[in-house]
């Protein structure tokens, strides 16, 4: 039995009593209207409930305002580093995200409270709601050093921080997401929060979850465990697949959810051992549609490497690549023209797609070397 409150996003209510809501995001560059229209138009053809843009510019912003007014569907907007957007785009959306860790990155002589504040109080003008989203690969570095080792705790800690802030303010519409990319970590951070705060509505899921059918996997593990137990409110399922196949996260999701619902639990592998191979979701802020076809390359490159207990993670963007590959063993962050190779937190050198798929394969044999095989 779920235990959260109810909140509203749009006509929506979420939380308490209601089933648990889908939503995906657009894969599309906000300001390419056509193309951001037509994702649009997937998803609700699918069935979401929340459709979710980035906005990382004025121009980003001019864009949402026209889409605004040809959508019922409510629509949810994902802050970046520029929190003062909000003030712009609060007319135009259902719901607003903000992720904790990029706070600091703008107008760094303002306290994150204050800029917190200042999100809610937008979103208040316009009814509308706010997304707490805390990440693995982009935790506030003031919780990090509180607990350098304990990454886990600092995620929690972080949430729970930005929860009494808006509880501070009076603002009760807002649920809270705490990711990562590897389902074991999903599980206990979102049930750790939930034993602090269970009046607070879950937003669940895998991020970077990766190509089906894998993705879909690993997803599937957080998920039944999560809901299965009442932990979670509404859920995205994150996978890597071309633009025009960004329904299939909505028809996964529902499909997952009707089989929690029937008690059928399929038995999954152990992601614990072997090669796993991580990737984003498609979304708006992939600067380079051959991220999806480089995630797709490596997965069947590295097919050969499947008995060794390594990670490799591609990432489509600069906004979470960097960070999110440091605890990968090889890690690619793809920028417009070229990839960033990486191995841990350490640099390699910068390659272009062309050239990516023979330099990863050199540094994955350098690997599965030094390592015994399982």
């Amino acid at each position: 039995m779920r235990k959260s409150r109810e909140i509203r996003i749009g006509g929506v209510g979420y939380g308490g009593s209601h089933p648990v809501r889908l939503q995906s995001m657009c894969a599309t560059r906000t300001q390419d209207l056509e193309a951001t229209r037509r994702q649009i138009r997937i998803l609700e053809k699918a069935g979401a409930d929340l459709i979710r843009v980035a906005i990382d510019s004025p121009k980003d912003a001019e864009a949402l305002r026209q889409l605004s007014g040809e959508t019922e569907t409510p629509l949810s907007v994902d802050l970046q580093e520029n929190y003062r957007l909000a003030e712009t785009i609060a007319p135009y959306v259902q719901k607003i995200r903000y992720n904790p860790g990029h706070l600091h990155h703008h107008e760094r002589e303002k306290s994150s409270r204050d800029k917190v504040f200042w999100i809610a109080e937008q979103a208040a003008r316009h009814d509308g709601a706010i997304r707490v989203g805390v990440n693995c690969g982009s935790i506030d570095p003031v919780w990090k050093e509180r607990y350098p080792e304990d990454h886990e705790e600092a995620i929690v800690q972080s949430a729970v921080e930005h929860c009494a802030y808006l509880d501070d303010l009076g603002f009760k519409n807002y649920l809270v997401s705490l990711k990562d990319s590897d389902p074991q970590k999903v599980i206990r951070i979102n049930r750790r929060f939930h034993a602090l705060r269970p009046d607070v509505p879950l937003h669940l899921g895998v991020t970077e979850a990766g190509l089906p059918p894998e993705g879909v996997i690993k997803t599937r593990i957080a998920f039944e465990q999560l809901i299965s137990q009442g932990i979670g409110d509404t859920i995205r399922v994150s996978l890597t697949v071309p633009f025009d196949d960004k329904g299939m996260e909505i028809t996964v999701a529902r499909e997952i959810l009707q089989d929690i619902a029937e008690g059928r639990f399929r038995s999954v592998p152990d992601l614990g051992e072997g090669l796993n191979i991580i990737s984003c979701p498609s979304c708006s802020r992939v600067e380079n549609e051959k991220f999806v076809e480089l995630a797709q390359a490596v997965k069947k490159m590295a097919a050969y490497a499947k008995g060794h207990d390594l990670t490799i993670a591609i990432m489509g963007c600069r906004v979470n690549g960097p960070g999110e590959t440091d605890d990968a063993d090889l890690g690619l962050w793809c920028a417009p023209n070229f990839v960033n190779l990486k191995k841990k937190d350490q640099q390699i050198g910068t390659f272009s797609y062309d050239e990516i798929l023979p330099r990863l394969r050199e540094e994955l044999d350098h690997l599965i070397a030094s390592r015994p095989h399982l």
